[in-house]
């Protein structure tokens, strides 16, 4: 698939020349430091040695202040509190940290995650029948709530006060909850709106805690799961989130729960964690749990006290994501038929696909793979509870939520990001829904965006290529959205003993004309492109380095991420 090549701006000149000298770079990290902002020493030091003291004061999101009172009112009583949370990592993860740390000290509380298949998203009527059943008088959401009027109303009728943590897009009038903690409420001022559902609930324990003279230190103890959140989530690696992301790497790859220890061991990851290796790593297995049965399963190996424990219940996991993935597969390929047999599908600005039987469990990341075969926005269907639910993913610069919003007239239930959303619709609208999603497309979308695009951070010679180089831009991570790796390019280079890896990776040294250094590349998924290569043509090459560590030896390697011939 062709790809754009996005460079960025060009940053100051001026301010690239203060930065060489004052702090002793060389032209291209004075470069990549002017284009994050980075202004001076102190802002350098900043951004380079995150300090668990540079997060912001959890007092300055709106209703903070209620919702400690009430949760402090409630544990000093000895109230019984409902910690209910949604069924995916940024829920799970919520959960374990927020029931984990209250419960080290109070019995009153107990968790609940809504069944994926017989509740659906959010907060469910059947969850506040249970709070009322069981003469729970507060209830605090976890990563959901921010449109559950009803529910919040049907707990209110009962004498139950409702805490809601979320960070999803509120409608144009909130809940009348006790407490709404969401830092995208147009009135709330709190200085960052990124935050995961995890991030909220953290920083309504972190106000807890001031308030009540308990030590962070306690609470820092689950940075480990709010990490797995932000990178699992994909919110961006910015600001507080690349700070709390930093620390919780930190344990997680030192000295994480028993339960994290667990599924690390399980991923046989011989580096360490990464946001990435998060991604694709840790946050599957735990979504697995609430997609092929009940995500309780991954809320008790998160809170798991022993490794023996944690072992056993990271096991069971691991089978639901075997299963999970061989769903996954099954209805990509049935799906990725769908549009090759259908012309207007093809031809289409947008993909919305049906079909009753598909698992509801694998539906988001099936449509994640399409957008890798068809990139243009997608919706992934199937029937549930006698509706029809779905998942929404998008391409870049595309607001898959807003596109969604115009078809509100036709859902039952729509909520999420920029970049993916959830729907709920009767039947009878899915062929409405479909027209009306791709009109919606069609008439916003433009021709570039339809195209997958590399952003490109600086132009580079080979020779600038060495292990300090490379150590300083190791240390501009944790890495992620709006922090992404830098991707540099190096012009008209050529390639020597270019080889295929099982016939789809893409291996050689590459060399460029002047400059005197050789080093090794790989492309995965590239090996289309090695008779060009091994022709001797010239080309560019957009990359990232990575470290290479073989039996001891340490040396850098490029990561192609596509290639240009001139």
């Amino acid at each position: 698939m062709e790809k754009r090549w996005l460079f960025n701006e060009e940053a100051d000149a001026e301010l690239v020349q203060s930065l060489q000298e004052n702090l002793g770079l060389s032209e291209n990290l004075a470069f990549l430091f002017a284009q994050k902002g980075i202004k001076n020493y102190e802002e350098a030091k900043a951004y380079f040695r995150p300090q668990l003291d540079q997060l912001h004061d959890p007092f300055l999101m709106k209703d903070m202040d209620r919702a400690v009172d009430r949760l402090t009112v409630a544990l000093e009583k000895g109230e019984k509190i409902l910690v209910y949370g949604d069924y995916d990592v940024d829920g799970t993860t919520s959960v374990a940290t927020f029931y984990g740390f209250l419960s080290e000290t109070h019995d009153t509380l107990e968790f609940y995650i809504p069944d994926r298949y017989k509740e659906g998203y959010g907060v469910s009527k059947t969850g506040i029948e249970y709070a009322i059943e069981n003469d729970f008088r507060l209830i605090v959401t976890l990563d959901c709530g921010i449109k559950a009027h009803d529910r919040v109303e049907q707990a209110r009728a009962a004498g139950i006060d409702v805490i809601i943590c979320d960070h999803h897009t509120p409608g144009d009038e909130l809940p009348a909850a006790y407490a709404v903690l969401d830092p995208k409420r147009t009135d709330c001022e709190y200085p960052y709106k990124e935050l995961s559902g995890c991030g909220v609930g953290f920083k309504l324990l972190q106000a807890y805690c001031l308030r009540n003279e308990i030590t962070q230190d306690r609470l820092f103890q689950y940075l480990d799961l709010l990490a797995v959140s932000i990178a699992s989530d994909i919110v961006p690696i910015t600001g507080e989130n690349r700070v709390l992301t930093y620390f919780g790497l930190k344990k997680l790859n030192q000295d994480p729960r028993p339960g994290l220890k667990a599924l690390v061991d399980l991923c046989k990851n011989k580096n360490d964690f990464t946001v990435s290796s998060i991604v694709f790593g840790i946050g599957p297995r735990i979504n697995a749990a609430g997609r092929m049965d009940h995500a309780r399963a991954s809320v008790k190996l998160l809170l798991a006290k022993t490794e023996e424990d944690a072992g056993a219940k990271a096991a069971l996991i691991n089978d639901k994501n075997d299963a999970r993935r061989d769903f996954d597969l099954n209805i990509t390929e049935e799906a990725l038929l769908m549009i090759q047999s259908d012309e207007v599908l093809l031809n289409a600005k947008s993909t919305v696909l049906y079909k009753e039987d598909w698992h509801k469990g694998v539906i988001g990341i099936v449509a994640s793979r399409c957008i890798e075969k068809h990139y243009r926005p997608t919706v992934i269907l199937t029937e549930s509870n006698g509706k029809v639910t779905g998942s929404a993913r998008s391409v870049m610069g595309f607001d898959v939520y807003n596109a969604i919003t115009e078809c509100a007239d036709l859902l039952d239930q729509y909520g999420g990001h920029m970049y993916a959303a959830g729907v709920t619709m009767e039947l009878a609208n899915v062929e409405a829904f479909q027209a009306r999603f791709e009109q919606v497309v069609a008439s916003t979308i433009t021709d570039e965006q339809l195209i997958p695009a590399i952003k490109i951070d600086v132009v580079i010679f080979l020779d600038d290529i060495n292990f300090k180089f490379y150590e300083t831009i190791r240390q501009m991570g944790p890495f992620g959205p709006q922090n992404m790796q830098p991707v540099f390019v190096s012009e008209n280079v050529h390639a020597e003993n270019a080889k295929v890896l099982k016939e789809l990776h893409l291996k050689f040294t590459v060399k460029q004309e002047g400059t005197n250094g050789t080093i090794e590349a790989i492309g995965f998924g590239l090996g289309e492109y090695y008779d060009l290569v091994n022709s001797g043509m010239k080309f560019h090459m957009a990359y990232t380095i990575e470290e290479n560590d073989y039996r001891g030896q340490r040396s850098l390697q490029l990561f192609i991420k596509d290639i240009k011939f001139e």
